[in-house]
């Protein structure tokens, strides 16, 4: 579980970002959420694959490069366009702990039509 200070500044930092965010450990452990995931459901405590809905075999997403964002120790972006939109999603490892990442993909509240206006 990640520390208090952690988690405070995930939310100082990500809470008003204009698209869903999560802080999410390296096991999936979805551990805290901004603003705009909570209001679109997204718990903390949950595994963040359970969220795809292309279902995730063996615990892990196709497109998913969570690992390759922590085992490099750098952000690590992916692009993909669906009905004619690019979506970047970002993988983001904090310094300390080494553990755990920021992930969000750029489009997808307008996408998915919970965008904040």
């Amino acid at each position: 579980m990640a520390d208090k200070s952690i988690l405070d500044a995930f939310h100082i930092m990500w809470n008003k970002f204009p698209e869903p965010v999560l802080l999410i450990q390296k096991d999936r452990t979805v551990l805290a959420v901004n603003a705009l995931a909570q209001t679109a459901g997204v718990q903390p405590g949950i595994k963040c694959f359970t969220l795809n809905p292309e279902g995730a075999p063996d615990g892990k997403c196709r497109q998913c490069r969570a690992n390759e964002a922590l085992g490099q120790g750098v952000a690590t972006r992916s692009e993909v366009t669906r009905n004619g939109k690019t979506l970047s999603t970002y993988w983001i490892p904090l310094d300390e702990p080494s553990d755990i990442y920021v992930h969000f993909t750029l489009g997808f509240a307008d996408m998915m039509g919970i965008a904040d206006d």
